[in-house]
Formats: C-alpha cells, structure tokens, sequence
C-alpha cells in the first residue's frame, strides 16, 4: 500500500524536471548547494522511495528558515517586510525577474508545507537529527571550499556566490572575525538554531515511521 499518491510523485518530478536545468543554466551549478534546493532534490528521492529517514531530515533542515521565507513574502506584500527592504523576498517584487522565475522560486514557500505532509504520512525518523547535522555541515563545507566567494572574478552576473551565507552576510566577505570562526558560527547557527528546535517539535508531534506503518496496515485489514 503506498502512502504518497502517485499523481503526487509525478507532478513533483515534473517541478523538478522544469527547475534543475533552467536554475543550472540561469544560475549556475553551485545554486543547488543551497539548502532548500538540496532539501527539494533529496525529498524527491524520498517521495519515491517513501524514505521516512529522507523527508525528516529536509523537513528538520529547511522548515525555521522557510518558515521566515514565508513570513517575510507575506508581510512584504503588505508593505511590511520582516527583514527590511532588500531583504530575503525582495527579488520577489522585482519586475527586472520574468514572472516565470519568480514562479518557479515560489517552491521556497510550499516544499516546507509538503514536507510536513511527507513526514505526517511516513512518520518522523528520530535519527533526522543526527544525520542532517552531519549532511549540513558537509553542504556548508562543500559550500565555502568549492563555491565562489562574494565578488569572484569572472563569474556571469546571475552566478552564485556565497553560497549558504558561508563567507559573510550579504554581497561582501565579512571581516570582523576569522574565516574559520564565521564558518562555525554559521554551522552552530544551523545545527542549534535551526535543526534541534525543529527535531524537538517534530519528535513531539509526530509518530516514528514504524507507527505510522503499523497504522496504515491495520487501516488495510480493516
């Protein structure tokens, strides 16, 4: 008995068939170590193998920052942006961007939603906690050792550069304290402040995956 809908999987892949080569081409390869872009391609491995393991991690891994996402569209459209003018939504509102990209970056809003949906159909895996920890600190490395820094020369104007905010905030390098200091503040940021509250909340509202199982299969007897 599968407990994701296959039009469900299909029109995810779809999504993900339409963004990968336009987002790689527009914005270059480095874009996908982006946190929500890696959580939007491992989820699609974890819809079709229905891995609970899969979309816990991504669901503990994006949600508080996509959650501000949210917020900060949401209250921008009102005039009243949460993190300032040229804040985290603003490209939103720039008529300079085809209404097709901005469409597309709309999946910043409603993969947290489907991944709470995912977890609440296969359960919560208690490790999510322990093996995206890791994994973040893995794309945070991969970030500051292989993408380009701010300001890179030779880099085409839509390429990505500081890649999960790894050399600073903003367009520049930050300077107020040693590169390797930033990078752990920003994984202790992540892990801490991001991860571990969301598993503490996750772990409380939801079953484990072999609960959820034991349900869908009593629910198929009956």
């Amino acid at each position: 008995m599968t407990r994701i809908p296959r039009w469900f999987k299909v029109a995810y892949t779809i999504f993900v068939a339409v963004l990968v080569p336009y987002y790689w081409v527009t914005y270059t390869p480095w874009n996908f170590l982006y946190f929500c872009d890696v959580a939007l391609l491992v989820a699609l491995v974890g819809v079709w193998r229905e891995s609970p393991l899969l979309v816990s991690t991504q669901a503990i891994g994006i949600i508080i920052p996509q959650l501000l996402w949210i917020t900060d569209l949401a209250t921008r459209t009102v005039g009243l942006p949460i993190t300032g003018a040229g804040g985290v939504t603003s490209y939103m509102f720039d008529a300079q961007i085809p209404v097709f990209v901005r469409g597309l970056s709309l999946f910043h809003g409603w993969l947290p939603i489907v991944l709470v949906w995912l977890v609440a159909r296969l359960g919560y895996d208690r490790r999510a906690f322990t093996v995206q920890s890791f994994f973040g600190v893995a794309v945070l490395l991969a970030s500051y050792l292989l993408a380009p820094p701010p300001g890179a020369a030779g880099l085409a104007p839509a390429a990505s550069a500081n890649i999960n905010y790894v050399y600073g905030i903003g367009s520049r390098t930050q300077t107020w304290i040693a590169p390797h200091a930033w990078f752990l503040l920003v994984a202790t940021v992540v892990i801490a402040g991001f991860y571990l509250p969301a598993h503490l909340c996750f772990r409380r509202l939801f079953p484990t995956p072999e609960s959820r199982r034991a349900s869908y299969a009593r629910a198929r007897i009956l």
